[in-house]
């Protein structure tokens, strides 16, 4: 191949547009101009442009796997709707104190059974919407009249584990129960609650986790938990023992019970 094919290879020919009926001229042009535009608004000109002239851009998917892209989610999802227990607290307004974070997260350790859990980092939000990501979730959240969300990462004490327990104080049992299953189909492309950062521990980028949603009453409680090291938990691993452990913050919310609900009438005579 000659110099003078090589260089003519190399010109604003772009094959796309090359299709769409543009001529090399014109898309000179369009590259021209757009650059031009580009500098001036921080290239939005150039998408712009493009469109005028007919060149579709593909539309972004939206609730799907291309939102999960660099963010993290569960491998695996388990939803559970409010029991009995907590009917005395369905309604915010009977449980109108907001949750601190020191209330749920106060106790720096937990344990269960052999397994031991220390408090790495907590955090509360008097937003929902910054703690989770994913059009599809936000939207399924606006509509719960969430008002706050607490978050509390644990690292176990032999550094194996990783668990994340995050609380949102939704308006009512209905809307927790909901948000709860909603997730059992969002929840791997559509949104997920975000992570903690801490120096102390965090979730390997692509690594294997498991979670569980828990509505308590006018509470949805999330469990995220999985190996320190990303890998997928070997028969030696105890995972059910890892989210019974990180649920001692619910303990919370069973104090919140008993305050609506009074002390316990004590045994007949």
């Amino acid at each position: 191949m000659s110099a003078r094919s090589k260089r003519r290879r190399s010109s604003f020919e772009v094959e796309a547009l090359s299709e769409r009926g543009l001529t090399e001229k014109q898309q000179r042009i369009l590259f021209a101009v757009g650059t031009v535009i580009a500098v001036l608004v921080g290239g939005f000109g150039l998408t712009a442009i493009v469109s005028t002239l007919g060149v579709s851009q593909p539309p972004a998917e939206q609730g799907t796997q291309a939102d999960s892209i660099g963010l993290l989610h569960p491998d695996e999802y388990q939803a559970w709707v409010s029991p009995k227990l907590f009917t005395p607290i369905a309604d915010r307004r009977a449980d109108a104190a907001p949750l601190r974070a020191e209330e749920v997260f106060g106790v720096k350790t937990l344990t269960s059974g052999k397994l031991t859990l220390k408090l790495a980092a907590r955090r509360l939000d008097g937003a929902c919407a910054p703690v989770m990501w994913g059009g599809d979730v936000l939207a399924k959240l606006a509509g719960a009249g969430c008002t706050q969300a607490v978050r509390g990462l644990y690292l176990s004490a032999d550094r194996r584990y990783i668990a994340q327990y995050t609380l949102f104080n939704m308006a009512s049992s209905k809307a927790a129960d909901a948000f709860v299953q909603e997730m059992s189909t969002l929840y791997r492309g559509g949104g997920w609650v975000r992570p903690l950062e801490s120096k102390a521990a965090s979730f390997v980028p692509d690594g294997y986790t498991e979670a569980s949603g828990h509505a308590m009453g006018h509470y949805a409680g999330f469990v995220w938990v999985g190996r320190a090291d990303g890998q997928e938990p070997a028969p030696k691993d105890d995972f059910v023992s890892l989210i019974l452990g990180v649920r001692g913050a619910e303990k919370a919310i069973y104090r919140r019970v008993a305050a609506v609900t009074g002390p316990a009438a004590p045994p007949a005579k």
